[in-house]
């Protein structure tokens, strides 16, 4: 049976952490991950495109505007669920891999708002010991309170 202190992180929401959508840093994202589509480099072309700027590669949803901590992606909620589980005696720590929902495309000045919750925390009994299976679902947000992406993220603790 999982201990208490775990359990009632589930349905947890994390405070919404702001992204900004810039255009240098979506050609830079564009970049990095090698895509040249000019949605993501070329405006005029965005704009013959029936966009009013520069399209986000999807999965790039900006960067924070502010953050506590080492690292922006790192927000408080997963902060606590990772310190929590870990104290619970689940220490070692594997990404089960992240599932996207993109429904309107980001666009460079977008402001995106993220938002955070633990869905569920599962226990399992695997060859080698107890295996706990965590899922962290993130909403987007943009400046007109369209939902643009959501995000279902699998954390796997033994």
């Amino acid at each position: 049976m999982l201990e208490e202190q775990v359990m009632k992180l589930v349905g947890k929401t994390g405070d919404g952490i702001v992204m900004e959508v810039e255009k240098g840093a979506i050609k830079r994202y564009a970049d990095a991950i090698g895509d040249y589509n000019p949605l993501y480099w070329d405006e005029e072309y965005a704009r013959e495109s029936g966009f009013d700027a520069i399209v986000a590669p999807p999965g790039f949803f900006g960067w924070p505007v502010s953050w506590d901590g080492p690292m922006p992606i790192l927000v408080p909620l997963m902060a606590e669920m990772m310190d929590t589980i870990i104290k619970a005696g689940y220490g070692s720590i594997l990404d089960g891999g992240i599932d996207y929902e993109f429904l309107r495309p980001v666009r460079a000045g977008d402001v995106l708002t993220a938002i955070s919750r633990i869905a569920s925390i599962t226990e399992r009994e695997g060859k080698s010991g107890k295996i706990l299976f965590s899922i962290v679902e993130t909403t987007y947000v943009n400046q007109d309170n369209e939902l643009v992406a959501k995000t279902r993220q699998t954390v796997i603790n033994r």
